[in-house]
């Protein structure tokens, strides 16, 4: 199907004029919303969008293929998203989806420490740039719409805080633990002992200072190790936003070394982007963005926890929280994008806000949502009730902090 064929097809709602090379135009979507006027700038860039959409279109606009005359990009990828139910959906057979797994989504030992750097190894400085003061680069939990970003994330932190059941003491595994935000909120307010694991040699370094200043260091200890390399056991294990790098060949893996880890009464709480219904991961997003990564559907964890022995004890579906949260990081990028480009470029600037445009979307069009699944080993290892995550979640927004 040729590109312009193929987008009649698809864009049926916006307003959306395309100049073509050789000086076509055309006149696409119903008239509704922003109008929008985009250039492709050559024929080779028209066969590369019609033949890959989904690769194609991240690139062109990159690349300076696919040029933005008038609207803004985020308006643009509104528009893909609001779009997106009229596209064709691919068949793949089960053996297909089995080798792109085995080949994309193995996250070997090597592989999965060069993916990580991939992404968070880029600098510090950009992260500090656009995430809150804190460096929380996961969903945050607007408890409230007015909140802040940093609010909203100082929530998050203690949402998963109040389902730890954490007393005084306990030791816990933070799988993932970026740099040292959680490890140093559950050791600052609840008084555990935690490890935090990364294979980011920058957020490694980033942890272990913020530790020291705190004079946490004896009490939020960080190390650059692979989760299946650990050795101890835990009473309390939590990831936040990780479980995504693991790859679905690794899932039964995954959640054998959570329950290896975790103590007979333990609890363990994983925090971590779905989906809806099984599938792959975008193209572009998985080329330039999180290679190896994949963002599963329920139903495919759900098996690997009961074969690990692993009961799931609450869970939760955070939906439009990461739509916001993204919509904060997306403007505090712009405000300081010209800082961004002195650091890198502005083919980089534009990727992020590709990215950063069409994970919101995402988000909003209930594409992606985050869940949260708690997992013990013993039926009584939490109240039965789930009145005591508001409790805890009240006495530590309250300052009634648990520290032996």
């Amino acid at each position: 199907m040729g590109l312009q064929a193929m987008l009649e097809r698809i864009v049926r709602s916006g307003n959306l004029t395309l100049k073509l090379p050789g000086g076509r135009e055309l006149r696409l979507g119903d008239g509704t919303g922003p109008e929008l006027v985009a250039r492709i700038t050559s024929a080779a860039w028209a066969a590369r969008i019609a033949a890959r959409p989904g690769l194609g279109v991240g690139e062109a606009y990159m690349d300076g293929g696919l040029v933005l005359e008038q609207g803004q990009i985020a308006e643009f990828i509104d528009l893909i998203g609001a779009n997106a139910k009229n596209k064709p959906r691919n068949k793949r057979n089960r053996l297909q989806l089995w080798l792109r797994e085995r080949k994309v989504e193995a996250n070997a030992r090597r592989q999965a420490r060069a993916n990580v750097a991939h992404h968070y190894d880029l600098s510090n400085d950009l992260y500090r740039r656009f995430l809150d003061a804190d460096m929380q680069y996961s969903c945050a939990y607007f408890a409230r719409p007015d909140m802040t970003l940093e609010e909203a994330q100082l929530a998050k932190k203690r949402h998963i805080a109040a389902k730890l059941a954490i007393e005084p003491g306990m030791k816990v595994l933070d799988i993932g633990c970026g740099w040292g935000g959680m490890a140093i909120t559950l050791a600052e307010e609840t008084g555990a002992e935690v490890d935090g694991v990364t294979l980011s040699t920058e957020q490694l370094s980033v942890a272990k200072a913020r530790a020291e200043a705190r004079g946490l260091s004896s009490r939020a200890r960080f190390s650059l190790t692979d989760y299946r390399d650990v050795t101890d056991t835990y009473d309390r294990i939590v990831s936040v936003g990780m479980f995504e790098h693991v790859g679905r060949p690794n899932y039964q893996a995954y959640f054998d070394g959570v329950a290896r880890l975790l103590k007979d009464d333990g609890v363990a709480l994983i925090h971590a982007i779905g989906r809806p219904e099984t599938g792959v991961t975008n193209a572009w997003v998985a080329k330039y963005i999180f290679p190896g990564g994949y963002s599963p559907a329920l139903s495919e964890i759900m098996p690997a926890i009961e074969r690990a022995g692993l009961m799931v004890t609450d869970l939760e579906i955070l939906r439009l929280h990461y739509a916001e949260t993204l919509k904060h990081w997306r403007a505090r990028f712009a405000a300081v994008r010209p800082e961004i480009a002195e650091l890198y470029d502005e083919r980089f600037c534009r990727m992020w806000e590709f990215y950063l445009g069409i994970a919101e979307q995402s988000f909003r069009a209930r594409r992606q949502f985050v869940w949260q699944v708690q997992l013990a080993k013993r039926v009584d290892a939490v109240p039965i009730t789930r009145d005591y995550i508001h409790e805890t979640e009240t006495a530590l927004a309250r300052g009634v902090k648990r520290v032996a």
